[in-house]
């Protein structure tokens, strides 16, 4: 017993000691707000931003009675762009009447009440191969281009792309009742689409062998957004991941035996970080057709829409393999804020600067010209002051990417805190003021509905030293 109490006496002194000399454990920091400094995480919500995504189709044949404006509830589903099937079934021996041009202007107005844009495609059939009703002759389509050029050239603010169309079952270019997919004319076709067709806009063709023969090097980034033929040249492979060649996408006449999927979609990979990349699927292939595959070839040529309701077996697979939602939040862009910098107080008169980073997720960038714009909101919420920004968001591709820009204080200004706003709206008068049409930065909290800007942060404007 007295033994133990004396090592007890001896042992309690030293635990307490070392005690002493342990090192004291650190509160976990918690990070303090740094003025003029914003951090940005990015959601994972849907964001309903305009000119990408899935796609339904609405089919106009030129009788006003078709119009049914059910067609255009696009939005509620989702979705921003419809596909837009004009037919010529009636008029494959004769011009375009009037009336029909008349009604496409109402379809166009259509599509500006409901907040959406369309991928034009002209046909005059609806296939099935390889007896699909006729086509038109060479002569009656170049009459067709030049009558329908004027009609979208006025209404291309609701216009995204267009696709070749005209040629064959569907407009596909393939299986042409006169010849018209010959390999002259469909040069024929193509310089008539590209000298007719708005400047702006670019033109989508089915199959890449014939875009390779045109242009056997593909499109550079110093050759992209100048509105040259080859600028304007996209690709829609409309039976995407149908077979081990895509169903003939991948394969060239006569004999279609030789599969170049490898080595074309190297080119196409190439001019669709400048062009829209777009289609459909048209047959379940597993294990081709499943989300793997799909995923990793959309990344691959940026792809900017697809078909939500072709090929639906197709579709669903994905819904079940659960790829769907990722596919619908990466088809075209995905941009998200990650940090803002500015100055947090600023005097009348002087000079705000502002520096933003920001991140793209999805497939591939905003393809159509498109401003920006830095704002200065009071508290009322009304715009006082705006600044062009000096960045071009077709340049925004996958990953991050900053801009800076300098905004003079009005001398007159007001003291008092304020808002900063990134305006992304469409370029078109007749759509600039429609937040629709802007686009939206994936975030929590920074959208403006109403207004359609993105707040960014806070400033303060004092006067006085």
């Amino acid at each position: 017993m007295r033994l133990r109490h004396i090592l007890t006496l001896l042992i309690i002194p030293l635990v307490l000691f070392l005690a002493a000399c342990a090192p004291k454990p650190t509160a976990t920091a918690i990070p303090t707000p740094v003025p003029g400094v914003v951090v940005f995480t990015p959601s994972s919500a849907e964001v309903l931003n305009p000119e990408r995504g899935f796609f339904s189709g609405i089919e106009f044949y030129g009788t006003k009675d078709e119009l049914d404006d059910s067609e255009f509830l696009v939005r509620q589903t989702g979705d921003t762009l419809a596909f837009f099937s004009i037919r010529l079934d009636h008029y494959r021996t004769a011009d375009i009447p009037l009336e029909f041009l008349n009604g496409l202007d109402d379809y166009f107005e259509m599509a500006r009440k409901a907040g959406i844009k369309y991928i034009v495609r002209v046909s005059y059939n609806a296939g099935p191969i390889p007896n699909s009703e006729p086509d038109a002759s060479l002569a009656q389509v170049l009459r067709h281009i030049k009558q329908l050029a004027p009609n979208f050239e006025k209404n291309k603010d609701v216009i995204v792309w267009f696709e070749a169309g005209f040629i064959g079952a569907w407009g596909e270019w393939h299986t042409s009742t006169n010849a018209l997919d010959m390999a002259e004319n469909k040069a024929l076709i193509r310089d008539a689409l590209f000298s007719s067709y708005p400047k702006d806009r670019a033109i989508l063709f089915r199959y890449p062998g014939d875009i390779i023969s045109w242009y056997p090097q593909p499109l550079s980034e110093e050759q992209a957004f100048t509105q040259s033929d080859r600028a304007r040249l996209g690709h829609h492979n409309d039976c995407f991941l149908a077979s081990d060649d895509d169903w003939g996408t991948y394969s060239s006449p006569p004999d279609y035996e030789v599969n170049m999927r490898a080595d074309w979609q190297t080119y196409l990979s190439e001019i669709t970080r400048f062009t829209p990349m777009s289609g459909e699927t048209c047959n379940l292939n597993p294990p081709r057709s499943n989300c793997e595959t799909a995923l990793n070839e959309m990344e691959l040529m940026h792809w900017s829409a697809i078909n939500d309701q072709w090929h639906p077996d197709v579709i669903q697979v994905w819904k079940i393999q659960g790829c769907y939602p990722e596919i619908r939040n990466r088809l075209g862009y995905r941009l998200s804020l990650l940090e803002t910098r500015f100055t947090p107080k600023v005097r009348p008169g002087s000079v705000l600067s502002v520096h933003v980073t920001l991140q793209n997720t999805g497939f591939a960038s905003p393809l159509l010209p498109r401003p920006v714009y830095l704002l200065l909101v009071n508290q009322a919420g009304s715009p006082i002051y705006q600044q062009s920004v000096a960045a071009d968001p077709r340049g925004w591709e996958f990953g991050d990417h900053s801009f800076s820009v300098t905004l003079a204080v009005p001398a007159n200004l007001p003291a008092g805190e304020y808002q900063l706003a990134l305006w992304l709206p469409d370029p078109a008068e007749t759509l600039q003021n429609d937040p629709r049409y802007a686009i939206q930065f994936a975030n929590d909290n920074v959208w403006d509905e109403k207004m359609g800007w993105n707040t960014i942060g806070k400033v303060t404007v004092i006067n006085g030293e």
